[in-house]
C-alpha cells in the first residue's frame, strides 16, 4: 500500500475516476488539495470568482460531457454559496460532485467558532444531494470518492457531496487507489414489459411523454422507433430537448407552463407511455379508461400517483428497448400510420406560440438561425429563455440546458462557462437576462483568463421582467423593487478585455452571434427589449 497525503489521495482518486476538470475557488482549508492538483498531468483546474459559479460550471460541464462535473470549495460560506447551484443539479438530475472543505477534525461539532464553521454542514446539504459523507482518515478518501461516483452514475444521477477536513488533506497514510467501474443499468421486469406491450399493441390513439431521463439514458432512438411503430405523437419536457430531433415526424413539441397542446393530445389518447419524467403536464389529469405506462429509474417517481396503470422501474433506454422487442414479437414491426395526428398537433402548437408571442419567438428564431445543429444553448431565467423552451428546436447533436423546476436566477452565464469547457469546438450560446447576468458579472474574468470562448447574450429590459409584468397585470402597475440600473455593457466588457456588441433587431442578433462564433473568442452581445409576457403569465 503506497503512502501519500490525503490531498494526493484525493487527486489520484479523481484521476482514477476519469476526472479531467475541476472548478474551484481557493481557501485555507483546501489549499493542500490545490497544491496536489498542481502536480496533475490529467486534471485542468478552472479557478472561478465565486463559489456558486464553481458548482454551476460543474453542472454545465456534466450535462455536455455526459459525465460527472467536480467543484471544490471551502466549508461554511463557500459551501453555502455553492448550494443554490447544487440544488439546480438536484432538480435536473445532473451528476455534480461537490468537494467541501471542513474545519479541523478535532473541532467538528464543538461550536468553537472556527473559521468558516457551520454546525452539521452535512445536514445542510442532505435535501439537495443524493448522498454525502465526511472523510475521517486519509485511507478513507479513495473509498469516499469511488462511492460518490457510483452514486452519480447509477440509478437516477444527482449531485453528491464529500467533506474533507484540512488535517486529513495534510496528513499522510497508507492508501489504495480504487479504479473506476462501469455499472449495469436498471433493467425492467419481463412481466411489466409484457403488460406494457399488450396495452400499446391494442391502443387506438397512443401517445408518448418523455423527460430528462430519456435524454440522459440516450434513449432517443428507442423512443423514435416505438413512436414510428405505433404512430404515436411524442411530447417532451424542456429537459428532454435533444433526446430526439425536433424534426422527427412524430415529435409535437414541449409542454411548458400554459403553453402547449399536450393536455388536449393526452386527453384524447387511450394509452400513454411516460418515460423519464415526473409527468406534470399542465391541464391534464388521468381519466377513467386510460392506460398510463410509466418508466422511471427512480422508484420514488413511480410511487407518485399520476394515474399510473403499469409502473416499470428501469433505465429509459433499457425499458423502451425491451418494450420495442416485445411489440415486434407480437407482430407490431412497422409504422401503423403516417404521423398525421402528430402533425396536426404540432401545427396547432406552432400557431399558438406564434400568435401568443410573436416578438419573443422572433428573437428565439434569430438565435436558432445563427447556430449549427450541434450548438449548445443555455436557457437562462429570462423572457427569451423561457420562450426558447417551446420555440427553440434542437436537432441531432445539439444540447439544450435549463434550470428545471429550481428556476435559479443567475444560472445562465456561469453554467454556460462550464458547458463550453466540455463542448470544445462546438458553439455555446447563453441566453441571459440583465438581472440574472448581474449575479456573476465577475465571471467575465474567468471567461477571459481561461479562454472560454462562449457567446453570452444579455437581454436588457431594465428590470426583473417577469416580476415587473406581474406588477403591471396583477397589482395595478404599482412598481416597487423590480426595476434597476444597469451598467454600460460595452464598458463593462471592455474592463475585462471582452469583445461586445449591441444589436437592435433579430436579424442583427443572428449576424452578431454568427460573427462571434466565427471569431472564437469570449464575446458578449446585448439587446434592449421592452417588458413582455413570459409563458407562465399568459393566463
Amino acid at each position: 500500500m503506497p503512502e501519500m497525503t490525503g490531498a494526493e489521495a484525493l487527486r489520484r482518486s479523481l484521476e482514477a475516476e476519469g476526472v479531467d476538470t475541476v472548478f474551484a475557488l481557493p481557501g485555507v482549508q483546501i489549499m493542500a488539495a490545490f497544491d496536489a492538483l498542481h502536480d496533475s498531468q490529467e486534471i485542468r483546474l478552472v479557478s472561478t470568482r465565486h463559489e456558486q459559479t464553481t458548482a454551476y460550471m460543474a453542472d454545465g460541464y456534466a450535462r455536455v460531457a455526459r459525465k460527472p462535473g467536480v467543484a471544490l470549495v471551502v466549508p461554511g460560506p463557500g459551501a453555502l454559496n455553492a448550494a443554490a447551484a447544487v440544488g439546480t443539479a438536484y432538480a435536473t438530475s445532473s451528476p455534480v460532485l461537490l468537494i467541501s472543505g471542513q474545519i479541523p477534525s478535532g473541532s467538528i461539532g464543538k461550536g468553537e467558532g472556527q473559521l468558516h464553521e457551520v454546525e452539521e454542514q452535512l445536514d445542510v446539504f442532505k435535501p439537495i444531494v443524493k448522498w454525502n459523507t465526511r472523510v475521517t482518515s486519509v485511507a478513507d478518501i479513495p473509498g469516499a470518492i469511488h462511492e460518490a461516483f457510483k452514486q452519480m452514475t447509477t440509478g437516477r444521477p444527482r449531485p453528491v457531496e464529500v467533506e474533507i477536513p484540512p488535517d486529513i488533506l495534510a496528513a499522510t497514510g497508507d492508501v489504495d487507489i480504487i479504479e473506476a467501474e462501469l455499472y449495469p443499468v436498471e433493467q425492467p421486469s419481463d412481466d411489466a414489459v409484457a403488460k406494457a406491450a399488450e396495452a400499446l399493441a391494442g391502443a387506438s390513439n397512443p401517445a408518448i411523454v418523455i423527460g430528462g431521463g430519456t435524454l440522459r439514458a440516450e434513449a432517443g432512438p428507442e423512443v423514435a422507433a416505438i413512436a414510428e411503430m405505433l404512430d404515436a405523437p411524442i411530447v417532451g419536457t424542456q429537459q428532454a430537448k435533444g433526446a430526439l430531433p425536433a424534426s422527427h415526424p412524430q415529435y409535437v413539441g414541449v409542454h411548458y407552463a400554459q403553453v402547449g397542446v399536450s393536455a388536449e393530445l393526452l386527453g384524447e389518447s387511450d394509452v400513454i407511455l411516460v418515460a423519464g419524467t415526473r409527468f406534470l403536464v399542465p391541464g391534464f389529469s388521468a381519466k377513467e379508461g386510460q392506460t398510463i405506462i410509466k418508466i422511471d429509474v427512480d422508484q420514488r417517481e413511480l410511487d407518485k400517483d399520476h394515474g399510473t396503470t403499469i409502473a416499470i422501474k428501469a433505465d429509459a433506454k433499457a425499458g423502451i428497448g425491451k418494450i420495442n422487442a416485445a411489440l415486434r414479437s407480437r407482430g407490431v414491426d412497422g409504422a401503423k400510420g403516417s404521423g398525421e395526428r402528430a402533425a396536426r398537433y404540432r401545427e396547432k402548437l406552432q400557431k399558438f406560440i406564434g400568435d401568443s408571442a410573436p416578438a419573443q419567438t422572433a428573437w428565439v428564431n434569430a438565435v436558432r438561425e445563427a447556430t449549427d445543429d450541434d450548438a449548445v444553448l443555455i436557457s437562462g431565467m429570462t423572457n427569451i429563455g423561457y420562450w426558447s423552451h417551446v420555440a427553440y428546436d434542437v436537432e441531432d447533436g445539439g444540447e439544450y440546458i435549463g434550470t428545471g423546476y429550481f428556476g435559479n436566477l443567475g444560472f445562465g452565464f456561469p453554467t454556460a462557462l462550464g458547458a463550453k469547457v466540455a463542448a470544445g469546438d462546438r458553439a455555446v450560446v447563453a441566453l441571459c437576462g440583465d438581472g440574472g447576468f448581474m449575479y456573476s458579472p465577475q465571471e467575465l474574468a474567468t471567461m477571459k483568463q481561461h479562454g472560454i470562448n462562449l457567446v453570452a447574450v444579455i437581454f436588457d429590459n431594465g428590470a426583473f421582467g417577469a416580476s415587473r409584468w406581474d406588477q403591471e397585470h396583477r397589482y395595478g402597475d404599482r412598481e416597487i423593487g423590480t426595476e434597476f440600473f444597469n451598467p454600460d455593457w460595452d464598458t463593462l466588457a471592455a474592463a475585462f478585455g471582452i469583445r461586445s456588441q449591441g444589436v437592435d433587431t433579430p436579424a442583427d442578433l443572428t449576424s452578431a452571434i454568427r460573427d462571434a462564433i466565427a471569431l472564437d473568442e469570449p464575446s458578449l452581445i446585448h439587446v434592449t427589449l421592452p417588458i413582455m409576457a413570459p409563458p407562465f403569465q399568459l393566463a
